[in-house]
């Protein structure tokens, strides 16, 4: 009989564990060393004038929405309405980082879907999204006044989410200027 009980209760242990694991939370939510830390320094062409670039500095004296987006992103249309009611609504300025993407697609996409960036860089090697620790797209970053990033979201901004969590923290980070 104890033969057979000591491997059923090692079975039960190791289900156990398993299971818990499984339900650790929001798996979009993804911890950041980043949280907490300036932007990384970077200067990087505006999407819309090859001429004109976009910089860490740009993201500085204000609270900000940073969009890290593709034009071949399916999740990053979906988010988009959301973008464009908050740039009409001029409730946080939003700017974009263009991710691994082809610029006339880009700008193209932008044309049809409207664009609420104040500003969008163009990241063709990904270089600076790789500082940023950027998984994919779509992902977004809240930043404060003093370019610290405070919040990283990968994957869809949900009105839910935009609402119960980034608002408010963007509306707190406001009072702090």
């Amino acid at each position: 009989m104890i033969k057979y009980l000591v491997p059923m209760i090692i079975f039960v242990m190791l289900t156990g564990l398993f299971l818990s694991g499984l339900h650790k939370g929001d798996p979009t939510v993804v911890p950041s060393p980043l949280i907490g830390k300036p932007v990384p320094a970077f200067v990087l062409p505006r999407l819309d004038d090859v001429q004109a670039n976009l910089t860490d500095q740009d993201l500085k004296g204000k609270v900000v929405l940073l969009n890290v987006w593709g034009s071949y992103c399916i999740p990053c249309r979906q988010e988009h309405p959301l973008f464009m009611e908050l740039a009409k609504q001029k409730v946080v300025a939003i700017y974009g980082l263009n991710y691994a993407d082809v610029r006339t697609d880009a700008l193209d996409w932008l044309k049809q879907l409207g664009n609420p960036f104040v500003m969008s860089a163009f990241d063709e090697e990904r270089r600076v999204s790789i500082d940023f620790g950027v998984y994919g797209v779509p992902e977004t970053y809240v930043i404060d006044k003093d370019g610290i990033i405070r919040y990283k979201k990968v994957g869809v901004i949900s009105e839910e989410l935009l609402a119960e969590t980034i608002l408010p923290l963007i509306e707190e980070l406001k009072k702090q200027m």
